[in-house]
């Protein structure tokens, strides 16, 4: 099998049957493994240092990661899963930060009863030929999250896998260990600037634009609705934000809202996400729309009138700096 074919054949969708695939014995990984929900500034320490490793080597870098989240198949409360990434930014990220490879491994229910000996041996040795593997500071593997580093060094000595940790990363000004699960608390505080700076990168959400009730013309500020691409994702907290836009491979600035419309549609509490691009009026009913949230500008609140709604869209178009 030639490279580029081993290399389509193991970066392919998170659906397909990726074990019946095996590395040409020649191809030695040194890797990571896990979800990487975000792909933050603390897995960026663990990536760099992999990526680093395996140009020291010469040898190919890879992540070893799972599609769908754990929590869906083993607790199946999809409806409390929030995601940072879709699977497509997740691996996107990825390369940004180096990585050679992204290996998608389905995360079934026969797959979590895995034991950490059994993963490492068939998956890491057998089939991804890894020779070092490099793991964050509190990484777990395997049934249960049973193996800590200190068993992954155990599993490895036999097979001639070296095991590395890399320590935490805290954040400079805040002096907190960065984490998914701080991110996540973030955005659903309304605190985008302080995800971002977890991040590494502008939060953004992605989907396409959906028709509307077109009320947005009649106030002079028309909005594009976003239906999302992937419904796990985390939206920030209601309220209007300052953000990017990107259409088409152009790049705007916008305002845009997330809540429920109270002024217009009281009692209603299905959230939306409806976006004023400035200086821009084309028609773009079905096309692909992605937004990158810079600062957050207000709390959604209730208008006692569409025109006190519409002067204060205007406030706060004033507000922002979107030229630059």
């Amino acid at each position: 099998m030639e490279s580029g074919e081993w290399r389509r054949s193991l970066e392919t969708p998170a659906h397909s049957p990726l074990f019946i695939f095996h590395l040409p014995f020649s191809i030695h990984m040194i890797a990571t493994t896990g979800f990487f929900d975000g792909v933050h500034v603390g897995h960026r320490t663990v990536l760099q240092r992999v990526a680093a490793a395996a140009r020291a080597a010469g040898d190919e870098c890879a992540v070893i990661t799972f599609w769908p989240h754990p929590r869906v198949i083993l607790h199946q409360d999809s409806g409390k899963v929030r995601l940072l990434n879709t699977l497509d930014e997740k691996k996107q990220r990825l390369h940004e930060a180096g990585i050679n490879h992204v290996f998608v491994l389905p995360f079934t229910m026969a797959f979590s009863q895995l034991s950490p000996e059994d993963f490492v041996r068939e998956y890491l040795h057998r089939r991804f030929h890894v020779t070092a593997l490099i793991v964050g500071y509190d990484h777990h593997l395997g049934v249960h999250a049973g193996a800590n580093y200190e068993l992954l060094q155990k599993i490895g000595e036999p097979i001639n896998m070296k095991v590395e940790r890399v320590e935490e990363k805290k954040d400079a000004l805040l002096q907190v260990t960065v984490s998914a699960t701080k991110i996540r608390e973030a955005l659903a505080q309304g605190y985008v600037e302080t995800a971002n700076r977890f991040l590494g990168y502008h939060y953004q959400l992605q989907g396409v634009v959906v028709e509307g009730q077109r009320l947005g013309q009649q106030l002079g500020f028309p909005t594009a609705n976003m239906q999302l691409y992937e419904p796990l994702k985390q939206l920030p907290a209601n309220g209007v934000y300052h953000t990017r836009v990107r259409l088409n491979e152009t790049v705007y600035y916008g305002m845009t809202n997330i809540g429920v419309r109270p002024t217009v549609q009281p009692g209603d509490t299905s959230r939306t996400i409806e976006t004023h691009i400035f200086n821009f009026s084309d028609d773009i009913y079905g096309q692909d729309l992605s937004i990158e949230f810079l600062k957050r500008i207000r709390d959604e609140r209730r208008f006692s009138s569409l025109e006190e709604l519409k002067a204060q869209l205007q406030r706060d178009k004033e507000s922002m700096n979107y030229e630059v």
